[in-house]
């Protein structure tokens, strides 16, 4: 079954955090076969802060859990963290 990453953050706050996290992103994606899907922030309901929603598809629940787990993506993630807050879950499934 595949895995994913969901994804709810505020606006970018930090646009250069954004950036690094982004070129830092590209490498990792590729390694995990990442596919990045924008969801609609129109469906996001009770959201609180949110006002971004996103979904990181990888080809199953363990590569999902690895790719979180691989240390070029904690170097990555603490950019994220500087640009915006999030929530980010993983969840294993076939969403379509």
């Amino acid at each position: 079954m595949r895995g994913y990453w969901i994804i709810l953050g505020t606006e970018v706050t930090d646009l250069d955090a954004q950036e690094e996290y982004a070129r830092l992103w590209r490498p990792i994606a590729e390694k995990y076969g990442a596919k990045l899907k924008k969801l609609d922030a129109k469906a996001l309901k009770e959201a609180g802060e949110s006002s971004r929603a996103l979904a990181v598809e990888f080809e199953s629940y363990t590569q999902a859990k690895a790719c979180y787990d691989d240390p070029a993506y904690t170097e990555a993630k603490a950019f994220a963290l500087r640009a915006s807050k999030r929530q980010l879950i993983i969840i294993e499934g076939d969403l379509a």
